[in-house]
Order: structure tokens, then sequence, then C-alpha cells
């Protein structure tokens, strides 16, 4: 019997209760784990600033940028994971979370493309 006094069949009670625990169910993510991301996004920042005043010119032109945006993804990719609460999260807001990703990678392709088939015009050192 349920707290209204009605007897419900155990199949119910069965399909009932997992819809609760899946419906209800929250993953509270402890303040170390906060404090943990804080930290990297803090030293993240500090090596983008410091890979700034480096010029990685000599390595391929354009290196600079790629390491600040390879920087920024690995921030982009932990604040999604934690603070977003997308790593506990079911299979449909991965799929979002990664088709986004993709996107994001097939407009970054299309902008290098662009980019690397100018010619090299007023910026010419």
């Amino acid at each position: 019997m349920s707290d209204t006094g009605i007897e419900q069949k155990p199949e119910f009670q069965e399909h009932h209760s997992r819809e609760e625990h899946h419906e209800g169910e929250h993953h509270i993510v402890s303040i170390p784990a906060y404090l943990m991301v804080f930290g990297v996004l803090l030293v993240g920042t500090i090596l983008t600033v410091a890979v700034a005043f480096v010029d990685l010119d000599h390595i391929f032109p354009g290196a600079n940028t790629l390491v600040a945006l390879a920087i920024a993804f690995f921030k982009m990719t932990c604040v999604v994971l934690i603070f977003m609460h997308v790593r506990w999260s079911s299979r449909l807001i991965w799929l979002t979370a990664l088709a986004g990703f993709f996107w994001l990678a097939i407009m970054f392709a299309f902008t290098m493309s662009d980019y690397l088939t100018r010619s090299p015009g007023v910026f010419q050192r």
C-alpha cells in the first residue's frame, strides 16, 4: 500500500520509483572539485598570457594562436564537464555537447582554410 492508502501493482511501483530516481537524481559537485577546476582555469589563463609573450613563429606561422586555442579548448572542456554538469548527464546531453564541439571544429576548419589561402598582404613582416 502507498501513502495514499491505495494499493498499487508491483510493476507500477517499480516503474514509478525508477522514474523518480532518474528524474530526481542530481549530482552534487564538492567544493574541492570546484576549487580544482578554478585552479586549472587560473593556471590556463596564466599559461595563455605567458605563451602570448613568447614568439613561437619560428616553429610555424600562427603557432601562438594554435597554442592559445588549445589552452582555451582545454579550459572550455573543464567548464562544460564540471560547471555545466555534463559529466554526470544523460547520453543525449553528451551528444548535444559533442555536436557543439563538432560544429566548432567545422567553423575553425573553414576559418583556417580561408586564412591559409590568403596572400600575406599588409601584415607581412
